[in-house]
C-alpha cells in the first residue's frame, strides 16, 4: 500500500517543496539515439533537505525510465509515476547526492529536425516543460547550478548554458562539457546541436558575445546579427547592471516554435531571421534580438514568482527592446512602435477584458500592456528614478524570484508616485487607459503631426492634396508619408497619379512598398513605373508588384515572369513558390516545362522541407486545385507535425477538402499507404 500512496501524493506538496527542499547543482551527461529520437542521461543533483519531516521528495520527469538511483552512494527507495520520480527513502537533513540513470523518448520539448542529410536537435522549455528531456522542476522557483555534457558526432557543434568548461573527442564523438556559475530555474536550460559555424565579438564590458549559422548562411552574418553588439551595450548601460552570466550566445534552429527563446547565456531563434541584404528591409531579427537578450536580467537574473506576475518578464523585455530600437533608430520610431502597440490594445480591449496581472491574461496583454505600463511608469517618476529602482531591483533579487510589489517596493523608494493607483489603472483594469497613452504620444512633435494626419481621413483627396505633396518633399518620419499613401489607396489613378509618381521617388523601401501596396489598379501607360517594383530591394515588395501585374495585364506576363525567374526570397522561398505557380497558371509561358515547375512546386511540400517553405508550396498546390495524391499525403503528413501552426493548417485544409466532391474517396484510398501515425491521424479526421 505505501508504494500506492506515495502515487497518489497531491500536486499540492509538489508545489510547496521548495519550502523543504533545496536542490543546488545539477550535473547532466546525455547521449542521444537519434534514429529512435531518444535522449539517454546520468544525472547527478546536490539538494539540502531543510524539513526533517520531509517524507518524498519530487523530481518532474515525463514518461522516463529510471536506473541505479542512489542517495548518498546508496539504493535509494523510490518510485515513478508518467510525471515524476519520487524519492522517498535515502536522504537525510542536510546535503544529499542523488545519483540515475534515465532515458525517455520526449513528445515535445527536445525534437530531431532534418537539415537535408543532417540533423539539428534543439530544446524549447519555455514555462515548465524541461522535465520532458531532463528531469528537473516544472517550480520557477526552484534555481539550480545546471551543468550539461552532451556527447554527439564529432563533426556537430553542441550548444548548452554556461561556459564552455572543455569538450574531449572519443572516436566519431565529441563531448562538450558547459558549466554555469549560478543558479536559474529548469526551464532555461537549453540543447541546441547542428552543424554551425561560429563567430566571435567581445562586448565593451568584456564579455564574450558567439553568434552562430549554419555554414551554407555564412554570408547573411553580417544582416542577421545586425546591432547586436551595439544592443548587448546599450542594456548594460541603460539598465545599469553589468550582464550577469558571463558569456552570451544565440543560434538559428529549423522550425522552431517561436521567434525565440531566451536560455539563459543561450538564446535560440527561429531560422526565418536569418535574411540577406534585400530580407533585412522586411523582416528583421532586431526587435526579437533585443527582447531575448533584455530577457537575461528580466526573466532569467529576476524570475516571476508566478504566472501572475508573468508580466515582470515579458512587459519588460517587451519595452527595453524598444528602448535599444529608440537608441538605434530614434524618438519618431520608438513613438510610432508604442503607437501602434496602443491602437493594437485599443481594439483588443473590447474583447480582452482580463488584467495584466492574472495569470490567465493574453500574450498581447503580458508584453505589449505590460510594456505600456512600464513606459507610462518611466515617464512619470522620472527617466533616472526609473533606471535606479530597477537596477537597485535586479541586484536585490539576482537569483532569485519576484512578485510585483517587490519591484513596486524599489520604485516606492525613489519616487512619491502613487504606484497603487498606477497598479490599479494599468496592472488591474482589463481595459485600456487610451487617454493617457495618447496624452504622452503627443508630447512627441511626430506623433503630434501623425494624430493631425489621421484627422485629414475624411477630406477628400483634393482638399489635402497640397499637404500631401508637401509632406512627401519633406524630411518628416516615414510614417507620416506612409499614412498619406494608405489615405489614397481608394483614390482613381488619374487623381493622384501625380502624387503617387512623386512617392516613388522617395528611396524608402517602406514608402514603395505602400505605393505598390495601394495602386492596384491602373493604365497600361504606368506599367514601366510599376514595373520598377520588381527590382526593389524588398521581397514582400517583388511578391506584391509580381501578383498585381500579372493579374490586371495577363497578356504581357512573360515580360514579368522572365523578371522573376530566378528569386528565391525570404527562408520560406515566398518568391519562387509564388513564381512557379503563376508560370505553372501562365498560358503559353514555357509550355514544355510545366510539369517541371509543378514538380519543383510539390518538391517543396515534402517533409524535406521547413514547415514555413511546405505551407507557402501546399497553400500553392490547394490553390492550383488539382486532385494530387502526393499534395494530400503531404497534408496528413503536416498534422503529425510538432509546429502547431503547420498542424492546424494541415488539420483545416483536409476538412475543407472533405467538404468537396471527390475527396473523400482520395482520402480513404490513401489509407492503406500511409505509416500508422498518419493513418490514425487521418482516420480521426475521416470520422468527425
Amino acid at each position: 500500500m505505501k508504494y500506492l500512496f506515495f502515487l497518489l501524493i497531491t500536486t499540492f506538496s509538489f508545489a510547496q517543496q521548495t519550502n523543504k527542499v533545496d536542490f543546488i547543482t545539477a550535473n547532466a551527461d546525455i547521449s542521444f539515439d537519434v534514429p529512435q529520437k531518444k535522449v539517454i542521461g546520468k544525472m547527478v543533483y546536490s539538494f539540502n533537505v531543510i524539513d526533517k519531516k520531509t517524507d518524498t521528495i519530487f523530481i518532474d520527469a515525463h514518461n522516463m525510465q529510471f536506473s541505479n538511483v542512489t542517495i548518498n552512494g546508496k539504493k535509494a527507495g523510490w518510485v515513478s509515476s508518467s510525471k515524476a520520480l519520487k524519492l522517498y527513502k535515502g536522504f537525510k537533513k542536510g546535503k544529499n547526492r542523488l545519483e540515475f540513470d534515465y532515458s525517455v523518448q520526449p513528445k515535445q520539448t527536445l525534437y530531431f529536425v532534418n537539415d537535408c542529410n543532417d540533423v539539428q536537435i534543439w530544446t524549447q522549455g519555455q514555462g515548465k516543460y524541461t522535465s520532458h528531456w531532463l528531469p528537473s522542476f516544472d517550480d520557477v522557483n526552484e534555481k539550480v547550478i545546471f551543468n550539461i555534457s552532451a556527447s554527439f558526432n564529432k563533426e556537430y557543434t553542441v550548444l548548452s548554458n554556461g561556459k564552455l568548461k572543455d569538450k574531449s573527442i572519443k572516436g566519431a564523438s565529441q563531448k562538450w562539457n558547459y558549466q554555469m556559475e549560478n543558479p536559474m530555474s529548469s526551464y532555461l536550460v537549453m540543447l541546441a546541436i547542428g552543424k554551425f559555424k561560429r563567430w566571435e565579438m567581445i562586448s565593451a564590458s568584456g564579455t564574450p558575445l558567439e553568434f552562430y549559422l549554419r555554414e551554407k548562411d555564412s554570408a547573411d552574418f553580417a544582416t542577421t546579427y545586425r546591432y547586436s553588439w551595439d544592443i548587448f551595450n546599450f542594456f548594460e548601460q541603460e539598465i545599469g547592471v553589468k550582464y550577469p552570466w558571463g558569456v552570451y550566445r544565440q543560434v538559428p534552429v529549423l522550425d522552431f516554435l517561436y521567434a525565440g527563446m531566451e536560455n539563459t547565456t543561450s538564446t535560440i531563434f527561429a531560422q526565418d531571421f536569418v535574411v540577406d541584404s534585400i530580407g533585412f528591409n522586411d523582416r528583421t531579427y532586431t526587435n526579437v534580438n533585443a527582447h531575448e537578450l533584455a530577457h537575461q536580467w528580466f526573466g532569467d537574473l529576476v524570475t516571476a514568482k508566478s504566472g501572475k506576475h508573468h508580466w515582470l518578464q515579458e512587459g519588460f523585455a517587451t519595452y527595453y527592446a524598444l528602448l535599444a530600437e529608440q537608441k538605434l533608430f530614434g524618438e519618431d520610431h520608438f513613438n510610432y512602435e508604442m503607437y501602434q502597440m496602443a491602437e493594437r490594445l485599443q481594439q483588443a480591449s473590447k474583447t480582452d477584458t482580463i488584467p495584466v496581472l492574472n495569470e490567465k491574461a493574453s500574450s498581447l496583454s503580458f508584453y505589449q500592456k505590460g510594456a505600456w505600463a512600464l513606459h507610462v511608469l518611466r515617464e512619470r517618476v522620472g527617466h533616472d528614478a526609473f533606471q535606479t529602482a530597477v537596477k537597485s531591483y535586479l541586484e536585490k533579487y539576482a537569483f532569485k524570484n519576484v512578485n510585483t510589489d517587490e519591484f513596486l517596493a524599489e520604485i516606492n523608494k525613489i519616487s512619491s508616485y502613487d504606484t497603487n493607483d498606477w497598479k490599479k489603472r494599468w496592472l488591474e483594469s482589463g481595459s485600456f487607459q487610451v487617454d493617457e497613452a495618447i496624452e504622452l504620444l503627443k508630447q512627441n512633435e511626430f506623433m503630434e503631426l501623425y494624430f493631425g494626419v489621421g484627422e485629414l481621413q475624411n477630406n477628400s483627396f483634393e482638399e489635402k492634396k497640397k499637404v500631401f505633396m508637401q509632406m512627401m518633399e519633406s524630411n518628416a518620419f516615414y510614417a507620416l508619408k506612409e499614412e498619406a499613401i494608405f489615405q489614397t489607396a481608394d483614390v482613381p489613378f488619374d487623381e493622384k497619379e501625380d502624387f503617387i509618381r512623386l512617392a516613388m521617388q522617395n528611396k524608402d523601401t517602406r514608402l514603395r512598398q505602400a505605393v505598390a501596396r495601394t495602386v492596384t489598379v491602373f493604365p497600361e501607360s504606368f506599367i514601366p513605373e510599376y514595373k520598377t517594383f520588381l527590382y526593389d530591394d524588398s521581397y514582400i515588395t517583388r511578391e506584391i508588384a509580381i501578383n498585381v501585374l500579372c493579374r490586371n495585364f495577363p497578356d504581357r506576363q512573360d515580360e514579368f515572369l522572365d523578371a522573376g525567374k530566378d528569386w528565391v526570397g525570404f527562408n520560406d522561398k515566398n518568391l519562387r513558390i509564388l513564381w512557379l505557380t503563376l508560370a505553372y497558371k501562365a498560358k503559353g509561358y514555357h509550355d514544355t516545362e510545366k510539369e517541371s515547375f509543378y514538380e519543383e512546386l510539390q518538391s517543396y511540400a515534402a517533409p524535406g522541407y521547413e514547415s514555413t517553405v511546405r505551407l507557402n508550396a501546399l497553400a500553392n498546390l490547394l490553390y492550383l486545385g488539382k486532385q494530387d495524391p502526393v499534395v494530400l499525403q503531404n497534408l496528413v503528413n503536416a498534422t503529425l507535425h510538432h509546429k502547431w501552426q503547420f498542424v492546424k493548417f494541415g488539420k483545416d485544409n483536409i476538412r475543407k477538402l472533405l467538404k468537396k466532391e471527390g475527396y473523400r474517396q482520395q482520402f480513404e484510398s490513401l489509407l492503406p499507404t500511409l505509416p500508422e501515425a498518419e493513418k490514425k491521424s487521418l482516420e480521426k479526421l475521416l470520422a468527425e
